[in-house]
């Protein structure tokens, strides 16, 4: 048997195999819609600040 996902923008499940074509979306729409909301931003992935002066950091560290 198959595994099912959910379609990450409607919740529809999808049968995860070579058949479903825009897996893990349910179909071409809902692939573009997840792609719209990353071309307009509305995803972001959180960076880590790096340290303010980053070659005080080297010399303090041992090498």
């Amino acid at each position: 048997m198959a595994a099912q996902v959910d379609c990450p923008t409607c919740g529809k499940k999808v049968v995860w195999s070579e058949q479903s074509k825009f897996r893990p979306f349910c179909s071409e729409r809902c692939k573009q819609i997840d792609l719209g909301a990353w071309a307009e931003e509305k995803y972001v992935i959180p960076a880590v600040n790096p340290p303010e002066n980053i070659e005080d950091e080297d010399r303090a560290s041992p090498h």
